[in-house]
């Protein structure tokens, strides 16, 4: 979930980074030379909560600029939802999580089955943002300079765009709210071929250069898969055929929890480095 948190905080970041660009009074412009009445524009502007007036009078009635980059904003936005979205449906789909029913149907034919529905509907709105961005460009592309109907086709992707991000971040949220861990299935899940990089990383330890280390470790693999066993059941003698540097402590690379622990480096999976995470993610969202 963490890895879902840092490139949804870089899009609020690029969110409040577009506003500003957008944020500026066209008002007094006329239809593209400005006016003759001595409007004063920056008095509308002000009057209008705006934070400044456009500085061309042509650029501010013939281009959508802003439009088009809130538009890719959104795409990106939703992309990112749609990455979590996925891994969530497999992970649902694993048991490894419980989705509440308010964000699942049943199945129309297994009366069992749970469809994570919502999560799919998140998934699917990523590709309609993205075309919709590419398809306001493209109408853009070729238009002189100068207002032209064509740019009345802005209207309908961005306010659809604005509902439709409105409505995945408030299902994504419910959806992380209400679902349920399973642990205990995701602990069936794992695996000790998962490990095979933690023999590697044994033999660095031992002053081994890694380049060395990912082929024995890769030996010892295809030794268990010829052998139709797991890799965690490979004896030491077998290990010490692949490489006599392996001793018998080796045995404890097989223990999930001490990967885990190892990787204390930010941004690592140990977990003060978790915390540290979600604490920064904390910090990020009262700014």
């Amino acid at each position: 979930l963490m890895s879902h948190m840092t490139p949804i905080m870089r899009d609020a970041d690029r969110l409040r980074e577009l506003i500003p660009r957008a944020n500026l009074c066209p008002l007094g412009s006329g239809a593209l030379a400005g006016n003759a009445f001595g409007v004063d524009r920056e008095f509308l502007a002000k009057e209008l909560g705006f934070e400044g007036v456009t500085p061309n009078s042509l650029d501010s009635v013939c281009d959508r600029d802003f439009v088009v980059e809130f538009l890719m904003w959104a795409s990106m936005m939703l992309m990112h939802l749609s990455q979590f979205a996925e891994d969530l449906i497999i992970t649902n789909m694993l048991k490894g999580v419980e989705m509440d029913d308010a964000y699942a149907t049943g199945s129309s034919l297994m009366p069992q089955k749970k469809n994570p529905d919502a999560l799919e509907l998140i998934r699917g709105k990523a590709g309609i943002a993205l075309g919709k961005a590419v398809g306001l460009t493209a109408t853009l592309k070729g238009l002189p300079r100068a207002y032209n109907k064509d740019l009345q086709e802005d209207k309908v992707p961005l306010f659809e765009m604005v509902d439709t991000v409105k409505d995945c971040v408030a299902i994504a949220t419910g959806v992380i709210v209400t679902m349920k861990p399973n642990p205990d299935n995701l602990i069936k899940a794992l695996c000790p071929e998962m490990l095979a990089t933690d023999l590697a990383d044994y033999l660095v330890r031992k002053g081994v250069p890694f380049r060395e280390t990912h082929h024995i470790s890769g030996a010892c693999v295809r030794l268990a898969e010829e052998s139709k066993v797991s890799i965690d059941t490979l004896t030491l003698e077998q290990l010490q055929k692949i490489d006599a540097r392996f001793e018998a402590d080796v045995m404890k690379v097989w223990d999930y929890e001490v990967s885990v622990e190892r990787k204390i480096s930010i941004g690592g999976t140990a977990k003060a480095s978790v915390q540290k995470q979600i604490n920064d993610c904390i910090a990020y969202a009262k700014t």
